[in-house]
């Protein structure tokens, strides 16, 4: 059995990593809350730019764009998100091991032919590991993602996939539902369905179908020039709504980790104390013992 003063120094030890957890979970807690009205500060404006995208395809127009163009695919670039700091559960570790599922998905490309664009540092750690051919270091969009930085990387892999250097981009990351659900998603970027972004227009969470405007309109100079404009929009707001997406649930996912350290150690504290209390009176009896022994010889 530990002695009492091994079991106070385990008790104190527990205390001060108490402090440490539940001062992680108060600062991303405030961290979290700032992410969030980044995110409801971007909505209006990216359903408005979905709405009016949604309804020109709604014409009779018909459209081809480069961003639309489908192909056999023998390269293919996947831009995956993550934190640059730990102590956020299994955040990470999820992201990884998707990762290394998709990669095994295209394993008969060749690894040369799979372009990995790693947002984060523990992303790029694991992208070393796997041997994969990395394109740039992108640590910097994961603290305060800025919309220049988003435009930057969606151009770049714009340019990519209308010269055919690949022939698919995917996304990986997490999507923040609630504070305490964030959806590990992996979804197409290019090429563009159409098709599929209408119909997700169309209705609402509620199944019922969202009016819009009257399509019969003039447009000026022509629907396939606006057209032309709004997907490159389109896709770079994606590219920010994704990076967003993953920092909050970055931070939902630091906060609900530190809170549930914080609870062990309030439950190890009260457990250490139990055990203290136990040898500690166990000591006072055996001495009592000794006494009482010894006084009778």
């Amino acid at each position: 059995m530990a002695s009492l003063k091994e079991v106070k120094n385990r008790i104190n030890s527990v205390k001060s990593t108490r402090q440490i957890t539940s001062a992680m979970k108060m600062v991303a807690s405030a961290k979290l809350h700032k992410a969030q009205g980044r995110i409801t500060s971007m909505l209006p404006y990216q359903r408005k730019l979905n709405e009016i995208l949604t309804n020109f395809l709604r014409t009779e127009t018909s459209f081809e764009s480069a961003y639309t163009a489908k192909r056999e695919v023998t390269r293919v670039a996947i831009v995956v998100c993550s934190s640059n700091g730990s102590l956020c559960g299994a955040y990470n570790s999820n992201v990884v091991r998707l990762l290394e599922k998709t990669l095994a998905e295209y394993q008969s490309l060749g690894k040369e032919n799979i372009l990995v664009y790693p947002v984060g540092k523990k992303v790029e750690e694991a992208v070393k590991k796997l041997g994969c051919v990395k394109q740039g270091s992108y640590q910097k969009l994961v603290d305060v993602p800025a919309y220049a930085d988003a435009y930057k990387l969606a151009e770049e892999l714009m340019t990519s996939f209308a010269a055919n250097q690949v022939d698919r981009v995917e996304l990986i990351y997490h999507h923040f539902k609630s504070m305490g659900s964030q959806i590990l998603t992996r979804e197409d970027y290019l090429p563009i369905d159409l098709s599929k972004m209408t119909d997700n227009t169309t209705a609402d969470g509620k199944g019922k179908t969202s009016q819009g405007f009257n399509n019969d309109y003039i447009v000026e100079p022509s629907v396939g020039k606006v057209l032309a404009e709004l997907l490159p929009m389109v896709l770079c707001q994606k590219i920010y709504t994704m990076l967003l997406d993953s920092v909050t649930s970055e931070h939902a996912a630091r906060m609900l980790a530190m809170q549930a350290a914080t609870d062990n150690a309030e439950d190890l504290i009260q457990e250490l104390t139990i055990q203290y209390n136990k040898t500690r009176q166990q000591s006072i009896t055996n001495e009592l013992l000794d006494i009482i022994g010894g006084s009778m010889k």
